[in-house]
């Protein structure tokens, strides 16, 4: 039941834009967030949903948007409802009031201590309208709580190859957590309450033109609406041994992480080689450092250099190597031979160089391909990647918006700084959960203009929290590069000309989160303005133009 808890503080005097973490009376570590925004004074819970970071240190835009200073999760002050991923629950609001020289709050105790709402997405299915959504992960998700969130009654069916439901992928190669219960984003019974039907199924074909989605088990599911979110698929490495040999690993689903964990075993110091020096790679060789040896296989001269550059990339590399892991950079690899004590299993891996690494077991991390095989055959065009093209809300072009692609398969128009509409396909987990939410918004309100777009942010466990947003499809000339790098606390501006395109933290939040609140209304600092000292935790967030 609901009652009063006074605020340990004689003022709410803030300013428009001001934020103050307050403890309260009567319940032990209990706190609110009060904010001040539009000229009212607001009370909600003080964490992020998502990873529990701590609001008051978040970004306020002047549209009252909060967002989280850790993984860029967005909220309406106004209610507290998510207005971006990856949060998934809203932020409880609190009324607040006054009496006898005190301020005061009323709330449910259980719902301050948890810092967070639940929405309520039960419901029963009804009316003719079917949306089937081919995948079961982020973008799914993303695509159940939009259309739920946003008061959609028509039937939802989930079609995945997993038999779980949609987990925090992230955690698989962060982690290596091989629980999918402990990783779920909702668990069976949310889901079934919100009438979304989740089928443990592999789609085999669609029909766009009878609009129907056929199954490896012979199912046939009609749809008035598709969401095609069926994720990306790992590539393999077509070189002697790595067909044939065991013990040698992709990483992408639950049953991974348990086979990578079952090689790995009780007794530790294992040789393990991870080839691949991108993010996937790079996190998997940061998880299993610890009590194990860990070689990364790199073609290039410094870990993600591709995307980060090579002057960051090597920044990244320091801390892994503090941890005990150890690099073989511009390197090519030439072949897998087998174990001398077991013919079956990988034994070592040769480089085009000639240096053997000894491997008990090979984790491969070299990029994924668009999950499409079920859409060769179809009437729908594909990229040459093998991905789907769509417009800006994620609809598929020529199929009357009844089609959608969302996350890992989809290229789309990239209307960020620096992004001109080029096309672009983003393999972000968190891209995908809002890629799913404005599919499910112009389901719900097919408006030919839609919302201003999201900007990408990612996150990485290397060695300390990397955080990055912004994209780089036309590619960045220079990096202004500040704070400590060597220290591995840094903030990395990537420009073209003189537009900051993207930007990458280390220990120096909340200015990924800040940049990327200015990219999204077009306030972002030029690369002259950054190397004349302004500071970008200087500007205020003006409220974003439709």
């Amino acid at each position: 039941m609901a009652q009063e808890y006074k605020l340990k503080t004689g003022s709410l005097d803030l300013k428009n834009g001001e934020k103050r973490e307050v403890e309260l009376e009567g319940i032990e570590g209990g706190k609110v967030l009060i904010v001040r925004q539009g000229n009212k004074t607001h009370a909600m819970s003080p964490n992020c949903t998502h990873y529990g970071a701590p609001l008051v240190k978040g970004v306020l835009s002047e549209d009252g948007i909060l967002k989280c200073p850790w993984h860029g999760a967005c909220f309406k002050v106004s209610s507290g409802d998510v207005e971006e991923a990856p949060a998934l629950d809203a932020l409880a609001k609190f009324t607040i009031s006054e009496k006898n020289g005190g301020f005061y709050i009323t709330g449910e105790e259980a719902t301050i201590k948890s810092s967070r709402r639940i929405p309520n997405l039960k419901c029963s299915a009804q009316g003719q309208e079917k949306v089937v959504i081919v995948g079961g992960g982020s973008g799914a998700i993303g695509a159940v709580e939009g259309l739920r969130g946003d008061g959609y009654k028509g039937a939802i069916t989930v079609i995945s190859a997993e038999s779980h439901p949609p987990i925090d992928r992230t955690k698989l190669s962060k982690a290596l957590i091989a629980d999918s219960s402990k990783i779920a984003l909702r668990d069976e019974k949310y889901l079934a309450e919100a009438s979304v039907d989740l089928v443990s199924d592999n789609v085999s074909s669609v029909d766009f033109s009878g609009k129907k989605v056929s199954t490896a088990s012979g199912k046939t599911y009609p749809y008035t609406k598709l969401i095609l979110a069926s994720g990306g698929t790992p590539k393999q490495l077509p070189l002697p041994g790595f067909k044939d040999l065991k013990n040698i690993f992709l990483l992408r689903a639950v049953s991974d992480v348990q086979a990578i964990l079952a090689a790995v075993g009780d007794a530790k110091g294992k040789n393990i080689v991870v080839i691949g020096s991108s993010f996937i790679g790079m996190e998997v060789g940061n998880a299993l450092a610890k009590e194990n040896s860990v070689s990364v296989v790199g073609m290039e001269s410094a870990p993600l250099e591709r995307v980060m550059g090579a002057e960051v990339g090597k920044i990244f590399q320091s801390n892994l190597e503090k941890a005990g892991v150890k690099f073989y950079l511009n390197a090519g690899v030439d072949k897998a031979t087998p174990s001398s004590s077991n013919s079956s299993n990988v034994g070592a891996v040769h480089l085009k160089d000639g240096t053997v690494l000894d491997a008990d077991l090979v984790v491969l991390g070299i990029g994924v391909a668009p999950a499409t095989e079920y859409l060769k055959s179809s009437s729908l065009p594909l990229e040459k990647d093998g991905s789907i093209k769509t417009n800006e809300s994620f609809a598929v072009e020529g199929l009357d918006n009844s089609v959608y692609a969302i996350g890992d398969i989809a290229t789309f128009p990239y209307h960020g700084p620096g992004g001109d509409g080029a096309l672009t396909r983003i393999e972000h987990w968190n891209v995908a959960q809002n890629a799913g939410r404005s599919a499910a918004a112009h389901i719900i309100n097919p408006s030919p203009n839609p919302k201003k777009q999201f900007i990408p942010i990612f996150w990485s466990a290397l060695g300390a929290q990397l955080r990055y947003c912004g994209n780089t499809p036309n590619g960045w000339d220079d990096l202004v590069l500040q704070g400590k790098p060597k220290e591995g606390s840094f903030a990395a501006y990537y420009t073209k000309g003189e537009t900051v395109v993207a930007v990458a933290t280390m220990s120096m939040d909340p200015i990924m989160a800040q940049s990327a609140a200015l990219m999204r209304v077009g306030k972002m600092l030029s690369k002259s303005e950054l190397k004349q000292g302004k500071d970008v935790l200087d500007l205020a967030i003006p409220a974003a133009s439709l």
